[in-house]
C-alpha cells in the first residue's frame, strides 16, 4: 500500500508540475476573442477627425499647386489684381508658355533632363539589380565586404571637393556622364532590392538550377518577373532623383547649353535672370507668369508618371525594407 501511495503521489506531482505553466500564465488583458485596439472599428469622432486632417493636408498641397498653374495662365491685370498668386485667371492666355518655349533655352533644358533621366534611370536599375541579385545569393566571395562598403556610403561622404577633383581627373567634367556616374547606385535602393530578392522562395532558385538555368537566366526569367513592384518603385526613386538633381549640374557642367531643367529653374526663378526669349512684336508675358510656366513644365512630367507607379509602393518598399 505504501508503494502504491508513493506511486500515486509521484504521478500527482508530475501532473501538477506539467500544469504549472498554465496556472502561472499572466492574466489576459482583454476578453477572449476581442480584437486588439488598432483593429477595432473607428468611432464617429475619429472618422471626423481623420477627414478633417485629410482635407487640411490636401488643401495645403493643392492651394500652392493650383496657384502656380493659375498664375502661369494669368495676364498682367490678373496678377496685379490678386497681388501675385492667381487661382483662377479672368483673362487666361498662353503667352507665358509661348515666351518660355520661344528662346529655345527651356526646350533644350527639357530635352537634356529627359535624356539624363531616361539614361540614368536605366543604368542605375541595371547596376542596382545586378548588385542586389549577386549580394542576395549565399556563398558569394567578398559579398559581405561589398555590402558593407555600400552601406558605408550611407553614413560617410567624401565631400564636395574630393568628388569634384575625382570627376575632373576622370575626364568627366562638362559631360553628361558626370550627371549619371557619380550617383549611379544608391545604397538605400540596393538594400531594399536585395532584401526583396532574399525574400523570394529558395525553391524557385533550386528549380531553375535543376532545369539547367545559369545565374543570368535565373535573374531574367525567374526573379525579375516576380519583382516588378520593387523594380518599379526603385526606378521611380532614381527617376525623381535624376529629374530634380541640379547640384551635380552646378558643379560639373560649365557649359550653359548643357544645363538640365532644374538649373534653368534655379537661375531664372531664384536668381531672377532672364530667359532671353521672345521675338519682336510678340505679346510680352508677365515675368511672374513666365516663371510659373517654367515651374509647371518642370513638375508636370513627374506628376504624370507618379500615379501609374503609386500602387507598387506598399508591395515594393515595405516588403523589401520591413521583412528584410
Amino acid at each position: 500500500m505504501k508503494g502504491c501511495t508513493a506511486v500515486l503521489t509521484t504521478e500527482t506531482t508530475t501532473v501538477t508540475t506539467r500544469r504549472a505553466p498554465a496556472a502561472s500564465a499572466p492574466a489576459q488583458l482583454r476578453p477572449s476573442g476581442a480584437r486588439p485596439p488598432w483593429m477595432e472599428r473607428p468611432t464617429k469622432a475619429g472618422l471626423v477627425l481623420k477627414g478633417l486632417a485629410l482635407v487640411l493636408v490636401v488643401g495645403l498641397v493643392a492651394y500652392p499647386l493650383f496657384g502656380v498653374i493659375g498664375t502661369s495662365f494669368a495676364s498682367q491685370s490678373d496678377i496685379i489684381r490678386t497681388g501675385g498668386l492667381v487661382l483662377w485667371p479672368d483673362h487666361p492666355n498662353l503667352d507665358a508658355y509661348r515666351t518660355a518655349f520661344t528662346g529655345g533655352r527651356v526646350t533644350r533644358a527639357l530635352f537634356v533632363s529627359v535624356g539624363v533621366t531616361v539614361l540614368g534611370t536605366g543604368c542605375s536599375l541595371l547596376a542596382t539589380i545586378g548588385m542586389a541579385y549577386g549580394l542576395s545569393r549565399r556563398g558569394i566571395v567578398g559579398g559581405r565586404f561589398i555590402l558593407m562598403t555600400a552601406l558605408f556610403t550611407m553614413l560617410f561622404n567624401a565631400g564636395v571637393i574630393p568628388n569634384f577633383l575625382l570627376v575632373k581627373e576622370l575626364g568627366l567634367y562638362n559631360t553628361f556622364a558626370a550627371l549619371v556616374l557619380p550617383t549611379m547606385v544608391s545604397a538605400f535602393n540596393l538594400v531594399v532590392m536585395r532584401a526583396f530578392f532574399m525574400n523570394l522562395p529558395e525553391e524557385l532558385y533550386d528549380a531553375a538550377k535543376v532545369d539547367g538555368a545559369g545565374d543570368f537566366r535565373t535573374l531574367v526569367q525567374v526573379v525579375l518577373p516576380l519583382s516588378k513592384a520593387v523594380v518599379a518603385v526603385v526606378g521611380l526613386f532614381y527617376a525623381v532623383a535624376y529629374w530634380n538633381a541640379y547640384f551635380n549640374a552646378l558643379l560639373y557642367l560649365g557649359d550653359n547649353d548643357k544645363w538640365p531643367l532644374p538649373m534653368v529653374l534655379r537661375t531664372f526663378i531664384l536668381q531672377g535672370q532672364s530667359l532671353d526669349s521672345g521675338a519682336a512684336g510678340e505679346a510680352v508675358a508677365p515675368q511672374q507668369a513666365v516663371q510659373m510656366a517654367v515651374l509647371v513644365i518642370a513638375v508636370v512630367p513627374i506628376l504624370l508618371v507618379y500615379p501609374f507607379l503609386q500602387r507598387f509602393f506598399t508591395k515594393g518598399v515595405l516588403t523589401g525594407a520591413v521583412k528584410g
